[in-house]
């Protein structure tokens, strides 16, 4: 069941990023990093679906953390960018190379790897307060690293340090979350009474802050790139440490673990720095429309015609 919600998460939160930047791709270049382009956004109904889905995907992900762990969850959460390139490629028939071919099936066939011979497992562990605050204090420590790291370098080095304290604060995030569902099973409405619900708010909303610094400090492909890989890196760690899930060790189960997700890592790397996630994952605005152009291309749509484009606020 985990799995399945985590497989669904993934694929809704490719889903949003393709709704979101239709909504905003026409937006003018004036309003990029300005409050005006959230207002410009929300008048535009493919950006609100966008935003429902993404909604969706959240409680989904925490289904999925609540019936599984998090050294699993978060790897599969991954697959966002394979189903990225998939509906680019089926939805708006953009050309896939090699490159998106092979990491799509290295990302998924690593993921599957890793999960069929780790087989993570739940150790029931509570953390206890001390716990939650050493594993907090490590992680806003690490965080704090990172961004100190952006101050110098050029700025492909920037974006990626920025992608890795966006990724560890996610996978924070995530603990925080699995910690949220089980509140809320212990006391209903009750959880609004605990700490879990606003340390998911507060980190969430500096994970979104630190993820738009990654993108507009330098090149998208460096930003996600470390986005991507260290999320599950950071989650499995804190899986283990914090809520003493375990993974298989004997035998040969450490090096198939280790080739299983350097398989998946390279495959969403190179899936990172494929032109067509690139230009979907960047906000600069520099590019041509090619989604909302796309859009209206295959369903027959010109400007000002009142065709699925217009009805959904893409025109």
């Amino acid at each position: 069941m985990a799995y399945v919600l985590a497989v669904l998460a993934a694929f809704a939160n490719a889903t949003t990023t393709i709704l979101q930047r239709m909504g905003v791709e026409t937006a003018p270049a004036d309003t990029t990093m300005r409050l005006s382009l959230l207002a410009y956004a929300i008048r535009r109904t493919v950006w609100l679906a966008g935003f429902g889905v993404m909604v969706g995907a959240f409680l989904l992900q925490a289904f999925a953390l609540h019936y599984g762990t998090l050294t699993s969850v978060q790897p599969i959460l991954t697959l966002e960018l394979p189903f990225l390139v998939a509906i680019l490629w089926l939805w708006f028939r953009q050309h896939m190379t090699w490159r998106e071919w092979l990491g799509a099936l290295g990302a998924a066939g690593g993921l599957a790897l890793f999960l069929a011979v780790a087989n993570p497992i739940s150790g029931g562990e509570v953390p206890s307060p001390s716990d939650w605050g050493l594993v907090t204090l490590v992680c806003v420590c690490a965080v704090t690293g990172a961004v100190l790291l952006t101050r110098v370098g050029p700025i492909a080095w920037k974006a990626a340090w920025f992608g890795v304290a966006a990724a560890i604060d996610f996978a924070l995030t995530a603990a925080f979350i699995k910690q949220m569902t089980r509140d809320i099973s212990a006391h209903g409405w009750g959880f609004l009474a605990h700490w879990s619900p606003y340390a998911v708010a507060v980190a969430g909303v500096m994970g979104l802050f630190l993820a738009q610094n990654a993108f507009h400090a330098g090149p998208v492909t460096a930003s996600q790139s470390t986005l991507v890989i260290v999320d599950p890196l950071a989650s499995v760690a804190i899986g283990i440490g914090l809520f003493n899930d375990s993974v298989r060790t004997g035998g040969a189960a450490v090096p198939l673990e280790v080739v299983g997700l350097s398989i998946m890592f390279a495959g969403v790397l190179s899936l990172a720095m494929s032109p067509l996630v690139a230009h979907v994952k960047s906000e600069s605005g520099e590019d041509d429309h090619l989604l909302t152009q796309r859009w209206r291309h295959l369903h027959g749509e010109a400007e000002g015609e009142g065709g699925t484009g217009a009805a959904w606020g893409t025109s």
